[in-house]
């Protein structure tokens, strides 16, 4: 007895010891993941981590390294593992274990509320994930997870650090919850959230401002570090609350200015009282600057609630409440000195207007208080257009909605904005002029090369700026002389600094990109001639600029004063260019006194000149050339149009018809420096000439093949390289490259049948040969194979029924044979089409193609290509595509039919079967292993996985079955045998049920009662799964 005392004793202490040094290991493996600089030892201690976190004891590690690991390393190891666990869709955890993680989760953080942040957070996230995933879990008749707000009644009772806790722990929770998981279904999680905002979200942003009230009425002590920590939770809290996805639309956020918040009508009671509303606004003025942008986040998202929450009268009363705190804001705008703050402002003010009509704005008591206020706010922030350069945004995005609105405002209150809007256009302007000399003195970020932010603004300005046009239009004029005045004298001056120059190019290159927005903001107010003949004022200046800066290129030129004109250009042709405008504009009246430019084609005569000098002088500079051509393909759009047609009269466009050659346009020179993508814009340079060419090319041939000729000299010095067994390599890509985006601008802009065929009998049969040659040399360069099977894709794309051939016409067989030639060259270079997941798709919607129509032909085929087909149908099952895993179900469908229908047929001996079939079915029966481990790889989906389509994985399911009925019955027997005991018996029934009523055979009727049959499978074998302990070796059983 004493022996075994002694030995039971002795067990104790060893494997007291040996978990001893089994949490050393795992705690120096954390510190050395977290903290070593080493790389390689870094890499050992994740790789040995990782293969802790799949142990099958991994769940008691981590509540032994949760109670005595020594470091805050490892309790973030034993979280981030309990995660994970929970968090896994095949062979999940039984319910009540999660229950118990759930609770041992909040009694850990009730009694260590002192734990390290990210601790804590990984632990909050843990009972998220598990309170999230088991939404639904009932345990008799009681949803256990959904008791949220009684959870943290216990730690919002006790000490200020317990109350963090339990604030983040409802925070963290609604966050969780607003969020889409990609690891599970989508339908799955709006379930959820749907469920948790009619349940629990109301009464959680109920207590968030109960509490701030609470803690707004302590007068807290906001330099100790808990109270502030508290109050920003609150925050936090109260703002996922509102921004939490109502309606399951996922917005965007970089839609935000255009959001609305779909608030339920049951929260109705809570924005009609102005005391919560009241309650935001207060805080913004009783708590630091620090917490205060939190403040201002939540009243953006009050400012959104949608219009229809309230009727006409309460919307009026709670526009007034809101609009009476931006005016004390603006009164007090000391707390704006913050950017966070400023930014999270100009949001609010843009919410005004996005939510609120300009007719329900001005009725509010203090409107024209509140507009001078906004108004004196927005020039302030343009002239110091160095801070928050990115909330400007917003402060134009108000103003331009408001000026927007004027001529449909019905109301009798004056708006204001005529007296307004005119300064917060000077402010922008001037502030733009002013801030060129300042970023050249010290060397900023010029805001001119972010193209994306100065396109948004001036987008917004175009609007702003047609407001009081009169007063904007005498502004740029007055603006626009000076500078052009100034900067024609340093030309002339023989001692002016190369910096005064530069300023005065930066403030014209504003003027020009200004000029050309409120030109093309035309479009957005009903124009008087008065306005038009204002827009000829400044178009003849910009204009006459040009001819200035022009006349300076073959010395200097200035690249954002260039790309400012061909901004200035695309405005001017969109408005003012083409069949819709009328001639007697004003417009044209001022070109003609000015400039002696007549009419239209005069005009257009100037656009053409332009596009040549930018061709011949910035050829090598890409924005400029790639922008050039742009202006160039819109003209040419259009055809038959009487603009298109007065353009190809024009000797410029004649001149580029008959000489687009290196020599005259160097950006077609082959330029070994440059990437071979950079030949681009050459495509858009030949289908703008090709839409000219076609005006009057009719079906004559000799002018296609004059026209023609640069190409053909192209394409036979390829081939006379090619014909040579040592060339330069660099220079016949670039060659290459260069003639097959020409080709396919051509191509593209060829869409009438006459002029396609011109291009077909020029390319076949004499150059088709050299682009295949091409493909077998460069196969593995992307940026060679690209362009020219972009380009075989246009030549067969039917484009206005241009390859409608004549009957006895044998082209269209021939581009066949052509073109899969060519796809048959490239693809038998590619080793695995799923690794490039667009030629996935492609290749997969072939292959079910192939097998839908046209079996008999694969059976017919080698048996190793049947076998890759069959094996990248298998690998294609697995596929994280749902495109590409439907594919291969309804692929794996039309081969297990086809497979059963001649079985079928030689059991009932009908008569003697083609050889080819004989031959498939001798293919099958030597590799019985391809189907049965495609059986396997279905049933695996359905049972343990995530399965997203069901119904596709059923169609072929039941073919597998038919065709591998005794490896069906071991699969099942393996799968019952690995279940615990007492569930065997009930997976036996759900294997039983799955077959019930199904008979021998794949007629609809069948298939439909075996997708039927495993739907119910499914659920039940589920159900049956995640109330067992025992976990299932899917890799054994599936072997």
């Amino acid at each position: 007895m004493m022996l075994v005392r002694l030995a039971g004793v002795c067990m104790h202490e060893w494997l007291c010891s040996s978990l001893q040094q089994c949490l050393a290991q795992l705690e120096i493996l954390c510190k050395q993941l977290y903290e070593t600089t080493e790389t390689g030892v870094r890499l050992q201690a994740e790789k040995a981590l990782v293969e802790f976190t799949n142990s099958p004891d991994c769940l008691s590690k981590c509540q032994l390294l949760l109670e005595r690991g020594s470091s805050s390393y490892s309790q973030l190891l034993a979280a981030t593992c309990l995660s994970k666990l929970v968090s896994r869709t095949n062979n999940p955890l039984p319910l009540e274990q999660r229950i118990d993680i759930r609770n041992y989760v909040l009694n850990y953080l009730a009694t260590r509320p002192k734990l390290a942040e990210f601790v804590t957070q990984a632990l909050i996230q843990l009972y998220s994930r598990i309170t999230k995933l088991g939404w639904f879990d009932c345990q008799k008749d009681d949803y256990v997870f959904r008791n949220v707000i009684a959870d943290v009644t216990r730690f919002l009772q006790d000490s200020v650090e317990h109350c963090i806790i339990g604030v983040t722990i409802l925070s963290q929770l609604t966050n969780e919850i607003n969020q889409a998981d990609t690891s599970h279904p989508l339908t799955k999680h709006r379930k959820i959230a749907s469920s948790f905002r009619d349940s629990s979200l109301f009464d959680i942003f109920t207590l968030s401002c109960n509490l701030l009230k609470q803690a707004s009425g302590k007068n807290l002590n906001l330099n100790d570090e808990s109270q502030h920590g508290l109050l920003m939770q609150l925050l936090k809290l109260s703002h996922n609350c509102l921004n939490y996805d109502f309606i399951g639309t996922s917005t965007d956020e970089s839609s935000d200015d255009l959001c609305t918040v779909q608030i339920p009508t049951s929260w109705r009671s809570a924005f009609l009282d102005s005391s919560t509303l009241q309650l935001f606004f207060d805080l913004y003025h009783s708590i630091p600057p620090s917490l205060s942008p939190l403040v201002l986040s939540c009243l953006v998202q009050i400012a959104s609630v949608r219009r229809s929450l309230f009727n006409n009268a309460e919307r009026a009363k709670f526009l007034s409440h809101l609009v009476d705190g931006v005016k004390r804001i603006l009164e007090n705008p000391q707390s704006l000195s913050d950017p966070n703050n400023y930014h999270e402002f100009c949001r609010l003010l843009a919410r005004l207007k996005s939510n609120y009509q300009l007719g329900e704005l001005v009725k509010v008591e203090n409107y024209p208080e509140v507009i001078r206020l906004i108004a004196n706010f927005t020039v302030t922030s343009l002239q110091h257009w160095e801070f928050a350069p990115n909330s400007v945004h917003y402060l134009l995005s108000l103003w331009q909605r408001l000026a927007a609105s004027v001529p449909y405002v019905k109301a009798t209150e004056p708006h204001l904005l005529e007296t307004y809007t005119p300064e917060v256009t000077k402010a922008y302007i001037t502030s733009r002029l002013e801030s060129v000399c300042i970023i050249l003195r010290d060397g900023l970020e010029d805001p001119l090369d972010d193209a994306g932010l100065v396109q948004q603004q001036l987008d917004q300005l175009s609007t702003i700026g047609r407001c009081e046009y009169e007063k904007t239009c005498a502004l740029l004029v007055q603006l626009f002389d000076q500078s052009a005045q100034t900067y024609q004298e340093l030309l002339q001056s023989t001692n002016s600094s190369t910096i005064d120059i530069t300023v005065q190019e930066g403030r014209l290159t504003w003027l020009v990109y200004i000029i050309g927005a409120v030109i093309g903001g035309r479009v957005s107010f009903a124009s008087t001639d008065e306005q038009d003949a204002m827009d000829g004022e400044l178009v003849c200046r910009v204009l006459q600029l040009m001819n200035l800066t022009d006349s300076r290129l073959a010395q200097a030129g200035n690249e954002r004063l260039e790309l400012a004109m061909l901004s200035f250009f695309e405005q001017f042709r969109k408005i003012y260019i083409g069949d819709q405008v009328q001639k007697s504009s004003k417009l044209y009246r001022r070109l003609s006194e000015v400039l002696g430019l007549n009419d239209e084609t005069m005009v257009l005569s100037i656009f053409i000149g332009k596009i040549i000098t930018n061709l011949k002088y910035w050829g090598q500079c890409e924005p400029i050339t790639s922008k050039t051509l742009q202006l160039l393909n819109d003209l040419s759009i259009g055809y038959p149009f009487a603009s298109v047609r007065k353009l190809v009269k024009l000797s410029a466009v004649q001149f580029m018809l008959n000489n687009h050659t290196s020599e005259h346009f160097s950006f077609l020179g082959v330029n070994n420096q440059s990437n071979l993508s950079d030949m681009r814009c050459r495509t858009t340079f030949y289908t703008a000439l090709g839409r000219l060419l076609m005006v009057d090319l009719g079906e004559d041939e000799d002018q296609f093949e004059q026209f023609m000729l640069p190409l053909t000299a192209a394409f036979e010095a390829v081939a006379q390289m090619f014909s040579t067994n040592t060339f330069n390599e660099q220079e016949a890509k670039r060659t290459l490259v260069g003639l097959v985006r020409d080709l396919r601008g051509i191509a593209f802009a060829f869409n009438a049948k006459t002029s396609f065929m011109m291009l077909f009998d020029w390319i076949y049969p004499a150059y088709m040969p050299i682009l295949q040659r091409a493909i077998e040399l460069w196969y593995h360069v992307p940026a060679c194979t690209t362009p020219v099977l972009k380009l075989m894709a246009e030549l067969v794309h039917n484009r206005s029924q241009r390859l409608q051939f004549d009957v006895s016409s044998p082209n269209g067989i021939l581009l066949f044979r052509e073109t899969s030639k060519m796809i048959t060259t490239y693809g038998t270079t590619l080793k695995c089409p799923i690794d490039y997941p667009k030629l996935s798709q492609s290749f997969y919607s072939l292959l079910e193609v192939l097998t839908q129509d046209h079996m008999n032909f694969i059976a017919s085929l080698e048996p190793h290509v049947v076998m890759y087909i069959l094996s990248s149908i298998s690998e294609g099952l697995t596929a994280l595509d749902t495109m590409v895993c439907t594919g291969c179900c309804s692929s794996l469908d039309h081969i297990a039919t086809y497979l059963f229908k001649q079985l079928s047929r030689s059991t009932k001996k009908r008569p003697v079967a083609m050889a080819t079939d004989e031959r498939f079915l001798h293919i099958m029966q030597q590799h019985p292993e391809m189907i049965q481990q495609m059986l396997s790889t279905v049933l695996n989906i359905i049972i343990f996985e995530d399965c997203r389509n069901q119904w596709s994985m059923s169609r072929p399911l039941l073919g597998l079955i038919l065709l591998n009925e005794k490896y069906f019955a071991d699969l099942r027997n393996s799968i019952v045998n690995s279940q615990p005991p007492e569930k065997q018996q009930a997976m036996h029934l759900c294997f039983e049920n799955l077959m019930e009523g199904i008979e021998r055979n794949l007629l609809t009727k069948n298939r439909d009662r075996f997708t039927q049959n495993l739907s119910v499978f499914r659920r039940e074998v589920n159900d049956s799964m995640k109330n067992s302990s025992y976990g299932v070796n899917t890799n054994d059983m599936m072997s």
